[in-house]
C-alpha cells in the first residue's frame, strides 16, 4: 500500500492547522526539523517502514491522533 507515509504527514498538517494556511506552513517547518520532508513523499512513494514509525513518532509527540 503505496503512500501511507504521505497520509500521516497529511493528517498531521491538517489536524494541527485546521485549515489556517499559516499554522500549515508552520507545521511543515516543524515536520522538516524533525526530519520528514512533506515535500519528498506523494501519494505513489512506496512505504519505508522506518519513515513510517517516524511519522507516527512525530504525530504523537505532536499530539495527532491518528
Amino acid at each position: 500500500m503505496a503512500g501511507k507515509v504521505k497520509r500521516i504527514i497529511d493528517e498531521i498538517i491538517s489536524q494541527r492547522s485546521n485549515g489556517n494556511p499559516t499554522f500549515m506552513m508552520t507545521t511543515r517547518t516543524k515536520l522538516i526539523l524533525k526530519g520528514i520532508n512533506p515535500d519528498k513523499f506523494t501519494a505513489a512513494s512506496e512505504d519505508d517502514p522506518v519513515m513510517i514509525q517516524k511519522a507516527m513518532a512525530v504525530a504523537k509527540d505532536m499530539g495527532v491522533r491518528l
